[in-house]
């Protein structure tokens, strides 16, 4: 457990969430373990009584995301509903806890996996693995950059940006990184052969966490080869698919599709319908934050624009199109083949960005890099 704990710890700091004096993880194996001292461990303690979990965390996450999350406390009431993907397969909502003790924090985490605090600060937990923990905390971090982001260009077509909010996104902007203007070598193709494949799949995945283009372990990778898609498992992390890439033949003969990505009906179809051995997807942030964009304030679809959306919308060149993951009716498997056919990639309503390429994953990780920067100029230039 010290082991795991560390890890996570590891991996918040370097995904850029929060520095070390600001996370309270502990998990429960034979005895509790602490990342450190803190006055908070008694009150996080007690939480282990009241639910079946093995992990808990209590962060104060860096700039922009603190000062981004006490603003959507102080203005959303008792929980914010972002409209991202993830926040709809995976959290929900965003509950807000008015008081920072043992019971309150219970009484929230009963009923989600994350809960906010008007300081900024987060909880969450894990049952089985503090990854799960983790992964909600990475998740909530998203879901109100985008919610937010989101809400100051709906403000700006509205008319305006309130004082508060101006002074939250003028601290976002300043600490706006955008991606390199050219993406990281990696091993060329041919990949005609396993090893050669498994080792060009886990690469991409380390460069996508790497550069965050992907939070916490949402987005997949596969590459084709010998009549067979090679893409990573559901729920793995981008940055360890070592083990965790499946073979999947396209004649449907294995049952290795079990544990395979949600998305690999998608990567599928996008193979029929292009000429591409290679497809990767991650969550860029400001991919999802234009996709959510829309100037049209009367339509038929209003509330299921995810799913619905009818109108041809892009982010200059790049498409952008509605659905959901898996495959039902609504599913994006059923939206995003047809559009990638002559594209560079493939915006998904308030999901994440898909691109496919021959040979290698050199031109599909460098068009992930053009994509996102192209949509974090876009925001800037749309908002004063």
């Amino acid at each position: 457990m010290e082991q795991l704990i560390q890890k996570y710890v590891g991996k918040i700091v370097s995904q850029g969430l929060a520095s070390p004096d600001r996370i309270v993880m502990g998990g429960l194996d034979d005895e509790f373990f602490w990342n450190r001292d803190d006055e908070h461990v008694p009150m996080l303690r007690g939480v282990f009584d009241h639910l079946n979990i093995n992990s808990l965390l209590l962060c104060t996450p860096d700039e922009p995301y603190a000062s981004i999350l006490r603003y959507l406390a102080a203005t959303s009431g008792a929980v914010i509903s972002p409209k991202d993907s993830e926040t709809r397969t995976f959290l929900h909502d965003l509950p807000i806890a008015q008081e920072r003790n043992t019971e309150s924090i219970v009484h929230h985490l009963k009923r989600r996996k994350g809960v906010l605090f008007p300081g900024g600060s987060v909880a969450a937990f894990g049952t089985v693995s503090p990854e799960e923990t983790f992964v909600t905390f990475s998740s909530v971090c998203f879901a109100a950059y985008v919610k937010f982001m989101s809400d100051c260009l709906e403000a700006v077509r509205s008319g305006g940006i309130s004082s508060a909010a101006q002074s939250v996104l003028r601290q976002a902007l300043d600490a706006l990184v955008l991606p390199p203007k050219h993406a990281p070598n990696v091993q060329l193709g041919p990949l005609d052969n396993e090893t050669n494949l498994h080792a060009a799949i886990c690469e991409a995945g380390r460069h996508t966490v790497a550069h965050r283009l992907v939070d916490s372990h949402f987005g997949n990778v596969s590459a084709r080869w010998n009549n067979t898609v090679y893409v990573s498992q559901t729920g793995s992390s981008l940055d360890e698919l070592e083990r965790c890439i499946d073979p999947c033949p396209l004649d449907g003969c294995s049952s290795a599709g079990i544990t395979a990505s949600s998305e690999l009906t998608a990567h599928m179809r996008i193979y029929d319908a292009t000429n591409a051995d290679v497809i990767l997807h991650g969550h860029p942030r400001f991919c999802a934050i234009l996709s959510l964009d829309c100037e049209l304030e009367e339509c038929a679809n209003k509330g299921h624009c995810h799913i619905r959306c009818d109108k041809p919308r892009f982010v200059e060149d790049v498409p952008i199109v509605p659905g959901e993951v898996g495959t039902g009716p609504y599913g994006l498997c059923n939206t995003v083949p047809a559009a990638m056919v002559g594209n560079r990639g493939v915006i998904v309503y308030g999901h994440g960005l898909f691109n496919a390429a021959s040979c290698d994953f050199q031109s599909a990780l460098q068009n992930t890099f053009d994509i996102e920067r192209m949509c974090m100029e876009a925001f800037i230039r749309r908002v004063p």
